[in-house]
């Protein structure tokens, strides 16, 4: 099926979940997380970077909307944009760790490149 992945969890679950790690990659720059989850975070933050390289208002609110820390939208449209101002996509990367020791779900880090 193409689309999202449901990873298990109600809507409203898994979106709180998918905004809390978008944060924390914003944030750190580096999270550790399952692949799956990796994957779908993936997609949702190269699109808040994107909107922090388009850097107008509308942009900011709509950033605003979606990640909770309003520190991180400015971290995000002062210093994350203009570092990949000259890029077009392809902002994060995910390096496979291994499988976890409790259910061997695969553990990797999402980093910003």
């Amino acid at each position: 099926m193409k689309g999202y992945r449901k990873l298990g969890r109600p809507t409203a679950h898994r979106k709180a979940m998918l905004r809390n790690l978008v944060t924390d990659l914003l944030r750190e720059g580096r999270i550790s997380t399952t692949e799956t989850r990796a994957k779908e975070t993936r997609r949702l933050a190269e699109k808040m970077i994107t909107l922090g390289k388009r850097g107008d208002l509308h942009a900011r609110r709509q950033a605003l909307a979606f990640i909770y820390d309003e520190d991180v939208v400015t971290k995000l449209f002062d210093t994350i944009a203009t570092d990949y101002a000259d890029r077009n996509g392809g902002y994060t990367r995910i390096l496979k760790l291994g499988p976890r020791s409790g259910d061997a779900a695969e553990v990797v880090f999402l980093e910003l490149v």
